[in-house]
Order: structure tokens, then sequence, then C-alpha cells
């Protein structure tokens, strides 16, 4: 378990609340904290949190849904003001969001869509536009076509699908073909191993690979050096892990969408703190300038989405993108590169 908590005076709060009132309390429940980027969302939603006055209990279920429905009641039992989920499992929560809700507390679907929930909110990027990219990726470096492999996240993942129909969508222009298709449960990046040494086996011919994220990427690329295909095979990812950023310097991976999850998790910050006010945040002004404010359907109803943009990186970018922004130093990047 891991918990956060901390509070800052400096905020000027314009809520329904009186001034001499306890501060917004937050309860943050993350899938887990194996995929690199979890970290920065977690520290820069508490710093944000932090500085507006509000308290942040922050706790991670290791990939374990009981365990995160465990953590949510939890913080229903401790009347926390907003609980933001990042879901293990986004159908697996609606029952314990509903008592959540029940119980007058706010509820945020974190970069993952908490599914038949009627949550407060919903805040990702552009998944779909995500997909497009790594489609795009892939057709530009293969002009004249190819079979591809997808090894992709969780079916759970409301953005897996999303990601997939934006993907599906762009590669009908082109002359890829997936030959071979699957999901790793969990994110567990030890499947993506084992996919695709079944799929080389299947399918030699494989020009390029569309993987899920960097986690995945990062085993697909040791599955192709152990068979020396690495650098002849296309590989596209997401999330802009320094890991992948090296390869793609390196010459063995194609590109990577790089999310700005420091401005996510700095948007969500401000939007929790202002459903904890009590105040209706499609209204809201708070920091608009980087994201779009849409809708979506939860399956059971339409619900706030709030999504960012995101870029694609490769090595014609990724000075400019990655290391003039901060995310990762030359020195990390380029380490390996003589």
């Amino acid at each position: 378990m891991v918990s956060c908590i901390g509070c800052s005076s400096d905020h000027q709060k314009t809520n329904t609340k009186d001034e001499e009132e306890d501060p917004i309390q937050i309860g943050f429940s993350f899938d887990s904290f194996v995929i690199e980027r979890w970290i920065r969302d977690r520290d820069a939603f508490v710093m944000t949190a932090n500085q507006l006055g509000a308290d942040v209990n922050v706790q991670v279920a290791n990939g374990d849904v009981d365990t995160q429905i465990s953590q949510i009641k939890y913080f229903i039992k401790k009347k926390m003001d907003v609980i933001v989920i990042v879901a293990t499992d986004g159908d697996a929560l609606k029952d314990v969001v509903k008592e959540a809700r029940d119980a007058g507390i706010k509820i945020v679907s974190y970069d993952r869509l908490i599914q038949n929930a009627a949550t407060d909110l919903y805040i990702s990027f552009d998944n779909e536009l995500v997909g497009e990219e790594m489609a795009q990726a892939l057709m530009d470096e293969l002009p004249d076509g190819g079979d591809i492999y997808v090894i992709s996240g969780p079916d759970s993942d409301n953005n897996v699908e999303m990601i997939g129909q934006g993907f599906d969508k762009l590669l009908q222009k082109s002359n890829l073909s997936i030959t071979y298709k699957k999901s790793c449960d969990n994110w567990n990046a030890e499947l993506a191993s084992d996919y695709v040494e079944e799929a080389l086996r299947e399918y030699p011919d494989v020009k390029g690979i569309m993987c899920g994220n960097d986690d995945l990427a990062s085993e697909v690329f040791q599955v192709l050096s152990e068979n020396r295909l690495a650098g002849k095979v296309c590989i596209v990812g997401q999330d802009a892990d320094l890991s992948a950023c090296q390869r793609i310097v390196e010459g063995t991976q194609t590109m990577t969408v790089f999310k700005q999850v420091e401005n996510l998790a700095k948007a969500a910050a401000y939007l929790s703190v202002a459903l904890g006010k009590g105040e209706d945040i499609t209204d809201s002004s708070i920091n608009q300038d980087y994201w779009v404010k849409e809708t979506i359907d939860d399956g059971s109803q339409e619900i706030p989405y709030y999504k960012l943009d995101c870029i694609p990186v490769t090595k014609d970018n990724i000075d400019k993108v990655i290391i003039d922004s901060g995310f990762h130093t030359r020195e990390d990047v380029y380490l390996n590169v003589q």
C-alpha cells in the first residue's frame, strides 16, 4: 500500500464550503505502478491538489480488482469528498462506484473509463487519435504494406477498444494486414513475450508490431532481439517510456505516442477539487487551454469527458518533444548511442 497525504493553505477557496471547514479530501486508487508513467501521474496530481489546499490519500491495487474494490470501500468509510480511480477492470468496479456515489462522493474515472457507473468525470487522452497515430507510423514506415501483429492491452480497458477503433479505421487505407492479434490481461508484459514468440512461429514474415504501450513493446523488442529481428521489424507503442525513447534513437523502435501526463494529472486535480467543492465542472473555466470538453456514453448514460491531445514521437522530433520539454534528459535518451 502506498499513501501520500498533504495539504497547502496557499489556494484561495471560492467554493460553497466555509473557509473554516476541513480541506477537500481526495482518495486516489491506482491500478498499479508497474507502468512507468503512473508515478508521474501520481506526483503531478498530488502536488497540484496540495497546492489547491486538498488532502490526497494515494493507494495502489497492484493489479488486483478485489484489492481496488476494498480500497474504494475504505475511501467510502473515510467519507472522502472525491475518489479518483485508475481502474484495474473498468466493468467490475461499477457496483462499488454506485455505493460511493450513493454516499454522496464524487467519482473521477482517470485515464480509463469505468463503464456503466455514471461517474462524474472521465478524463483521459484522445485515445482514438492514439490508435490513428500508431497506424499512421506503421503506414509511413511500410508504404508497400505487409503483415503486422497487434499486441494490445486487456479487453477490460475501454481505452484499448478506443485505440483499436482509431487504429483499424486508419489501417483500412493501407496495404497492411493484421495476421495475429492478442490482448494482454492486466497489461501483463510477460504475456507479450509469449504472444510474439507464438506469432513468429505461425506468421514469421512480419513487418510491424503495434504494441498497446511501451511496457509491452519492451518485451516484444526482447523477443525480436533473440530472433535477430530487432531493427528489422517496426515497433510502435505509447507513453514515451525512457526505454522506448532509447530504442527510437537506437533505431529499434519506430514511434511512441507521447502523452503529457503531467497536464492530465494537473487537469484532473483541478477538476477533482472543483467537484469536491460542489462546483459544476461543465461550466468551469479552470485551465481549459489544453483539453477538449465532450461527453461519452459509459454504457448507462452520457458523462462529462475531458480529453487531452497526444504527440507522435519519432527519431525526427524526439529532441524537441521529449528532451526540450524536460520529459527525459538527453543523457538518458542517448545513453546507448555513441
